[in-house]
């Protein structure tokens, strides 16, 4: 019985050995990883990146090249949106059986899921001269809405006014960030509606998404916009 105790003892120690050299492993790679992302994506080293590997044990996932979760967390990127650029900010992914080459030239997801946040101040950047994007508080349902607003020059009249309407926030097409206004004040007016329409009403493509992750709904919020998106085996290596 002694020597069975004193065997047991021997594989908890072991088993211990193990998990601790696991996890050194696995924050190795972590680390090794967030720094190829900001490499990658050209961000300063202030940026907070962040590379979370998940399941156990990592080293039995590493040697068949194959990972059951891997999530990223990146504090803010410069995207284009059809030659305008835009900050994205709280950007999470998480990937999901994430299957890699011996070398990393090549790693592929089976599923990936993300958002990224866009504050009121930065889509204003994103728009056209003289539109100001911000929180248009709630409506009946207690819903956050979204407001436009802008100078703009109508027919009959010789001076700017300033118009600021609520919108709507959609996706469209998997890659594009579209607001449009509900109703334009002075509508009945000829020529008022539409002229201030093409200030107001505006879509942004946000480029540079990795090929196959699309954006999926758009949720408004007090400080801006939360953008989801989501797509299905994705190449996450050049």
């Amino acid at each position: 019985m002694r020597a069975l105790r004193i065997g047991l003892v021997v594989l908890v120690v072991l088993a211990g050995l193990f998990v601790a050299a696991d996890r050194i492993a696995v924050g190795m790679a972590e680390d090794e990883a967030a720094d190829r992302l900001k490499n990658e994506l050209d961000l300063p080293a202030s940026t907070k990146a962040s590379v979370s590997i998940g399941g156990f044990p990592f080293l039995t996932q590493a040697a068949f090249g194959n990972l059951d979760k891997v999530s990223v967390d990146v504090g803010s990127i410069t995207a284009s949106t059809g030659g305008r650029q835009v900050r994205l900010t709280d950007i999470t992914m998480e990937a999901r059986e994430v299957a890699f080459a011996s070398d990393l030239s090549s790693a592929v997801a089976d599923h990936v899921t993300g958002s990224v946040h866009i504050s009121y101040a930065d889509l204003s950047k994103a728009a056209d001269e003289g539109v100001r994007v911000g929180y248009g508080g709630k409506n009946k349902s207690g819903k956050d809405r979204v407001k436009v607003t802008a100078s703009v020059m109508v027919p009959l009249v010789d001076h700017p006014i300033e118009r600021s309407v609520l919108s709507t926030v959609s996706v469209a097409g998997g890659d594009t960030l579209r607001l449009h206004a509900r109703e334009v004040p002075g509508h009945k007016i000829p020529g008022v509606e539409s002229t201030i329409r093409r200030k107001i009403d505006f879509e942004r493509r946000i480029d540079q998404l990795p090929e196959g992750l699309k954006l999926e709904k758009v949720k408004t919020t007090r400080t801006g916009i939360d953008l989801s998106m989501t797509g299905s085996d994705i190449s996450l290596a050049r």
